[in-house]
């Protein structure tokens, strides 16, 4: 009896192709994602780019200050935290209707620190809406808005399209990366806009404007910055929050470039920790729901 032998190698190559072509594939179709991602967010930062200096025209802010005086708590540990079931309950459908003014302004008849108002305020207006939406939940990050491949995979409702400014769709990434960072090109955004979450800058307790603007930036700051979120030391080792790696090219490109940025919004006790180090030993976030419940 004769045994035919089969040779399995040229299977196994062609296997290992098609496997080879569908990573490619998935990595090309992720690449798309994030192209075209930015190609729109581009185009938004265009859209969106007319101002009007020396404009005296402002946006009536006051029903998101009432519900983020009523609903946004300070802690003892320098946290804001949400009051989300009770917002729910008693504050949603005002933050809604207020959502809805804002989709209606002409934004090009501002100024830019009232547009910059306008675009920290709605981003996280909307923010609280979407977690509202979907509450309970223990993170944001549980949350999904869709948005392609790329949410998928990180989780979040970041890129879905989940707002409209005068009949322009856009996401929360579409906000704060295609309209706020590049456009205005200042550190202290990263203060301004909540991602819902504990190793987040805090939500303010009051609307941003454009007369109490570049103090409501500060105040963000040097609350994040002296706050153990921010930095903290263990020893001579020092630990920041991963907002300043994620975003290092807003800090000045390096980690000396952050440094810098922290000293200038630092008590004299971090400063002095701060011009003992080149550098950073570790980043951490914590994306825990920041909830009065949490």
């Amino acid at each position: 009896m004769s045994v035919v032998l089969h040779d399995h190698s040229n299977e196994y190559g062609e296997w290992r192709f098609r496997l080879m072509r569908v990573g490619v594939s998935v990595l090309m179709a992720a690449a798309g994602v994030f192209a075209i991602g930015s190609a729109k967010a581009a185009t938004v930062g265009e859209t969106f780019a007319k101002f009007s200096a020396g404009s005296t025209a402002s946006v009536d802010h006051g029903v998101w200050d009432k519900l983020l005086k009523t609903y946004v708590i300070p802690g003892p540990d320098g946290i804001n935290r949400v009051a989300y079931a009770k917002f729910k309950s008693t504050g949603h459908a005002e933050l809604k209707k207020y959502v809805a003014v804002l989709e209606a302004v002409d934004v090009a008849s501002l100024d830019r620190p009232e547009q910059f108002a306008f675009w920290a305020n709605l981003y996280n207006a909307k923010t609280i809406d979407v977690v509202l939406d979907k509450y309970p939940v223990k993170s944001i990050k549980d949350i999904s808005l869709g948005g392609g491949l790329f949410a998928l995979v990180t989780g979040g409702p970041w890129k879905g399209k989940s707002t409209k400014v005068k009949g322009q769709d856009l996401s929360l990434d579409d906000i704060e990366h295609g309209i706020l960072r590049p456009g205005f090109k200042d550190a202290r955004v990263h203060y301004a806009v909540n991602c819902a979450s504990f190793g987040c800058p805090n939500l303010a307790t009051e609307a941003f404007t454009g007369a109490k603007l570049e103090a409501q930036l500060d105040a963000g700051a040097k609350a994040y910055v002296n706050n153990p979120r921010g930095i903290r030391f263990s020893g001579a080792k020092a630990t920041v929050s991963s907002i300043y790696s994620w975003f290092q090219v807003d800090f000045g490109g390096n980690e000396k470039g952050v440094i810098d940025h922290m000293r200038k919004y630092a008590t004299p006790e971090l400063k002095a920790k701060l011009d003992a180090i080149t550098g950073f030993d570790g980043h951490d976030y914590d994306w825990s729901l920041n909830d009065t419940k949490g």
